[in-house]
């Protein structure tokens, strides 16, 4: 009780800087900062300005029916609503500032040659390089004309895979990557059950036998097996794995389902996939306070087809990340089986997962995410399909089902089985729940039972050591820690909000962390962020945007001496407090101006004209 407050008296606190009698002095403050932000402005001008059609949007009458503009209208109150999903029209807030020192892009992908002599010389068209001069003075500090892309190496060793070459981008841009396997079995999707031309409804069924059959028919007798002799042709299947030395048998021969890696992950804590706060400099944090199982953030097949760079990169995989998964999303067999087979030659995964969870329209509209769950013919067709091009095991996470009240799940998950994945994840909650409630954990034990002999990993509302202890009692295979908020894709906020929670888990104990470690997390994410996303200032502003998207979860984090009753719930919502110290309270406030003032400790201050809008209303609940 004594660390109970009122709002005022929380938000008076934060403005005495923590001191009951600093009123004067963090008045005094607050305009030394007014005045400096004042000159940052003039300095730097409006270079975070809105886009025009934001702007007119911001004048239009707010939430609370009052207009915007002094003189405008009044207008009739608008019922509030409920601060749930995403913030669609979050304000233009990518800087550009830095455009003008920005490297030239032959430095940062494939160097600008040797002793930058070319660095003058015009180009097909005989203009020079407008950024020449940077990129003159960046090779000083670079051995030989290495590349920025290069320098995720140390020492010989790689830190950072599975990054997109320029050569293989050229070549999906191209559309000159060959994609045999899958072209094979679309193929044979195309052809009826009972052969002839090709007409009738694709099934996967006339695949099914032929898959069934290779676990015990000998080498000899495979479609595909034994020693081929080179395509008549002259094709070749284009790796981006150069070998030298004899053909083997691994070379020639495709695995049949039952030799595949199997995946051995039961009973370890595996981190799910974040959209947003799930990135690489995150899942290192996580990485360190005992995370078993990584995945990197939801993927959209066609985009990776496309070649596009930014939706590649999440796929990079640090090399601390023993055991690492990449998730993709897709509501076709064509594009999901080609995607497959193109992160099997050029990517290193342990393990591939399929979303069939996502609740937002956006994707549900397309057949994508949930919309699988009830087209159970393409469901099968992806799956087996990834399955047939796929050196490494194959999972999916589905939802309980789509309407609230009506589970599908356990009718599923057995043909799932059958199909060849080699794990399910369940989340406890239907698409039309989306992240509220409670996850029900009864029936994931149900489905748990109707999975066997395959593992089945539940999620939904970990946050303690008992939550799992409690799951593992219901007899899942592990536990998928996790948020529970409306969210872009299914992810987790139990790591978000304590990341920790692994070390809790497996040390079987409440950690009362304190504020000073809290902070210290807090430097280890932007230390692996600047080395991420670099340290110039494009990558500062972006390691800033990710560090402030998190603190909007990590703000519900409750520490555990202050607690009337342990543990914490991950649906409560605690009044307002004060901490044990300034920083303790400052960590719990659920506004974005001590987030921002948070990333100011770590990261120096923010551009001028500075804005940030969290990416899910629920993050900042009021």
């Amino acid at each position: 009780q004594r660390f109970l407050a009122t709002k005022e008296q929380f938000h008076a606190y934060l403005r005495a800087r923590g001191e009951p009698d600093g009123q004067a002095e963090a008045e005094g403050e607050k305009e030394k900062e007014q005045e400096a932000k004042e000159k940052r402005e003039e300095e730097v001008g409006s270079c975070q300005s809105e886009p025009p059609a934001k702007r007119l949007r911001s004048e239009d009458p707010g939430e609370d029916g009052e207009s915007q503009e002094d003189g405008a209208e009044e207008k009739e109150p608008v019922e509030r609503k409920r601060a749930r999903g995403q913030n669609k029209s979050r304000p233009c807030m990518k800087p550009n500032h830095y455009e003008q020192n920005r490297l030239c892009p032959s430095v940062t992908q494939v160097g600008h040659g040797e002793g930058g002599a070319d660095l003058f010389r015009g180009g097909a068209g005989g203009s020079s390089c407008s950024r020449a001069v940077l990129a003159l003075s960046l090779g000083k500090h670079m051995e030989d004309g290495a590349s920025l892309g290069q320098t995720h190496r140390r020492e010989g060793k790689v830190l950072v895979s599975n990054s997109l070459p320029k050569e293989l981008q050229h070549r999906l841009r191209k559309r000159r990557f060959s994609f045999r396997k899958a072209e094979e079995y679309l193929r044979a999707l195309a052809k009826p059950p009972g052969g002839g031309e090709k007409g009738g409804k694709a099934t996967g069924s006339s695949v099914e036998g032929q898959e069934l059959s290779n676990c015990t028919a000998p080498r000899e007798s495979l479609g595909d097996g034994g020693l081929q002799s080179p395509d008549p042709t002259g094709s070749e299947e284009v790796s981006s794995i150069k070998t030298i030395g004899p053909v083997t048998d691994e070379d020639v021969i495709k695995l049949r389902s039952c030799e595949k890696r199997k995946l051995e992950i039961q009973g370890k804590l595996y981190l799910a996939p974040l959209t947003t706060c799930g990135n690489l400099p995150f899942r290192r944090v996580c990485k360190g306070f005992g995370a078993d199982v990584t995945c990197g953030e939801m993927a959209v097949c066609t985009n990776l087809l496309q070649g596009q760079a930014s939706e590649w990169a999440l796929l990079k995989r640090h090399h601390t990340e023993d055991l690492f998964g990449v998730q993709l999303e897709g509501a076709f067999p064509d594009t999901m089986t080609k995607c497959a087979e193109l992160l099997n030659q050029t990517i290193e995964v342990d393990f591939v997962d399929i979303n069939v969870g996502c609740p937002i329209d956006l994707v549900y509209k397309k057949g994508g995410g949930c919309a699988l769950m009830t087209r159970a013919n393409k469901f099968e067709q992806i799956v087996r399909g990834m399955n047939s091009v796929l050196d490494v095991p194959l999972t999916v996470k589905i939802r309980t089902g789509v309407q609230e009240k009506v589970n599908v799940a356990h009718k599923i998950i057995p043909r799932i089985r059958e199909w060849g994945a080699a794990m399910v994840t369940l989340h406890g909650r239907s698409r039309e729940q989306r992240y509220t409630r409670s996850a029900d954990w009864e029936y994931i034990a149900e489905c748990a039972r109707a999975a066997r002999p395959m593992p089945l990993f539940g999620n939904g509302d970990i946050l303690s050591y008992e939550d799992a202890n409690r799951a593992l009692e219901l007899g899942v295979s592990g536990v998928m820690i996790a948020r529970q908020v409306a969210a872009l894709f299914c992810a987790c906020r139990g790591a978000l909000i304590k990341p920790w929670l692994f070390t809790e888990i497996k040390e079987q104990r409440h950690w009362d962390i304190s504020s000073s470690q809290r902070f210290d997390i807090l430097k280890d994410f932007t230390n692996y962020g600047l080395e991420h996303w670099g340290s110039d200032t494009q990558g500062v502003e972006k390691t800033r945007k990710f560090l402030l998207e998190w603190l909007s979860f990590l703000c519900r984090y409750i520490p555990v001496g202050l607690l009337e009753h342990l543990p914490q719930k991950i649906n409560e919502r605690p009044p307002y407090y004060l901490g044990r110290d300034y920083l303790e309270t400052l960590m719990a406030s659920q506004n974005v101006e001590d987030w921002i003032k948070i990333s100011e400790l770590l990261l120096g201050p923010v551009p001028a004209n500075f804005t940030f809008l969290p990416k899910h209303k629920a993050n900042s609940y009021r």
